[in-house]
């Protein structure tokens, strides 16, 4: 069995120089699409010195536009998105949790910028199998969204 798994595997590995290169055409296409739209979002950048392989496209809605109220027009569309993932992880349960059994942990800041991450930021995928028409689509929607 491992042997299969290994043969498959190797398969795959052939094909991650197109998926990586798809996801970054997919990502600067998604860039480039929304950049007229920085007074209204603040778009992602890759940290100096890299070149990575995006997962995602993560926008977060400047202040005073309300996130949910986009996210629902980019969904009601038919584009997926998700929140980042956890945000401030305070607000999860299990901290609730934690502080009912006594244990103790401690909080340095007052944790703004995860609130407003929590509050403000979502991403959309750059999924490899995607064409440009679909991720056009992405962007015209997510313009539409901000009215």
């Amino acid at each position: 069995a491992t042997d299969m798994q290994a043969a498959v595997g190797c398969e795959q590995l052939k094909k991650l120089p197109d998926f990586i290169e798809k996801r970054r055409h997919n990502w600067n296409r998604l860039y480039n699409g929304l950049i007229e739209l920085q007074d209204k979002l603040i778009l992602p950048k890759a940290t100096k010195n890299s070149n990575p392989s995006w997962f995602g496209f993560l926008m977060t809605v400047k202040e005073g536009i309300d996130c949910v109220k986009v996210v629902k027009y980019i969904e009601s569309q038919g584009i997926q998105t998700r929140r980042l993932f956890s945000g401030n992880l305070l607000k999860h349960p299990c901290f609730d949790y934690m502080k009912d059994q006594g244990r103790d942990y401690r909080v340095i800041g007052s944790l703004k910028n995860t609130d407003r991450i929590m509050r403000d930021t979502f991403w959309v995928g750059v999924y490899p199998g995607m064409d440009d028409t679909r991720i056009d689509y992405m962007i015209e929607a997510i313009k539409r969204s901000f009215g």
